[in-house]
């Protein structure tokens, strides 16, 4: 097991190295200048060069890489300038590590930015998870033992229904017809849990549902399959033939086998999830993570776009990572060596 998890921290590392590389020629050794866009339409070619300076853009490649990756551990200085810091230090930002740049458009390091939106998106995505796992799972287990039944067909049908709709258009009926017209639902907004635990619950239900709709609908035919499959297995029978419950049958032997597939799903869906919810943040205006990237894809604010595709793929393996370990505790017919 120990070694397992080594190998599989190393791999990691590796990873993500690999994206920073990635990312880091993508968008810094493009054929377009970045330091262009960073004064938008009060550019001159005097201030595009004073930029381009102070962004380390005019050192060779290898050199902005390594000032880009000892930034992470070490932090670093914008502009990293010894003379520019002698003359006037109180024009030189410095950021802590993990420093992942300086945003122009925020007057920002690039991390706080992120930092700031960060808890607004693992509210939005860790509720829609709870919602999600809790209906597609329990509905799928339901549709399974009643297979055939009219629970059955209602659950799959109104389940193909909902994943047929797209995101946007469930969070602008949510937001525009329920919430503000009707008031069925608290008006969407974010409250800090630290201030209000019952506010910051009303006021995320909304985008709750809207994320965790589509994916419920996924989980409940992924459910019902795997459980249907389960349930024909013969440890399921010789644990029926021992006499044994039918819920304990059920809950303890034939959903934890049928579990596997779906914790590998859920484990992605909950990293890409948190990565950024672009499109449930957009709808209903809230500042997360994953608006940022939309924000600075249109404004094409490259230090804050590396930063959230490097946040997405630490994510996504992170849980990749833990959904390896939860294989051996779910299973037990899973080893992990």
């Amino acid at each position: 097991m120990y070694h397992f998890v080594i190998r599989r921290v190393v791999t990691i590392i590796v990873m993500l190295f690999a994206v920073s590389i990635v990312v880091f020629l993508l968008f810094f050794v493009s054929p377009n200048d970045p330091a262009a866009y960073t004064c938008q339409q009060r550019c001159t070619p005097q201030i595009i060069k004073a930029n381009r300076h102070a962004l380390g853009l005019d050192k060779p490649i290898t050199v902005q890489y390594g000032k880009f990756v000892s930034g992470i551990f070490v932090g670093a200085k914008f502009p990293d300038d010894p003379v520019i810091e002698k003359r006037a230090p109180q024009t030189v930002t410095h950021c802590p590590a993990p420093s992942l740049g300086y945003s122009f458009r925020y007057q920002d390091c690039v991390t706080a930015e992120v930092a700031k939106r960060f808890p607004i998106t693992l509210s939005i995505a860790v509720g829609a998870f709870v919602l999600w796992i809790a209906f597609g799972v329990g509905i799928g287990v339901l549709a399974a033992l009643r297979r055939g039944k009219a629970t059955d067909r209602v659950g799959t049908g109104v389940s193909l229904i909902v994943y047929s709709l797209p995101t946007f258009f469930i969070g602008l009926t949510l937001n525009n017809i329920v919430s503000a017209k009707y008031g069925w639902l608290p008006q969407p907004q974010y409250i800090p849990f630290t201030e209000n635990p019952v506010q910051w619950a009303g006021g995320l239900i909304a985008p709750w549902i809207t994320l965790a709709a589509t994916f419920a609908a996924l989980y409940v035919r992924l459910t019902r399959a795997s459980m249907i499959e389960t349930l024909s297995e013969d440890f399921v029978r010789t644990a029926r033939s021992k006499g044994l419950a039918r819920g304990k049958v059920v809950l303890k032997h034939a959903l934890r086998a049928a579990l596997t597939p779906i914790v590998t799903i859920a484990g992605l869906d909950l990293g890409t999830v948190i990565a950024g919810a672009a499109i449930t943040e957009s709808v209903f205006n809230m500042d997360g993570v994953g608006k940022l990237a939309v924000d600075s894809i249109l404004q094409t604010d490259l230090p804050v776009i590396t930063a959230t595709v490097l946040l997405a793929a630490s994510v996504v393996l992170f849980f990749n990572f833990v959904v390896d370990i939860l294989y051996a505790v779910i299973d037990p017919r899973v080893r992990l060596t």
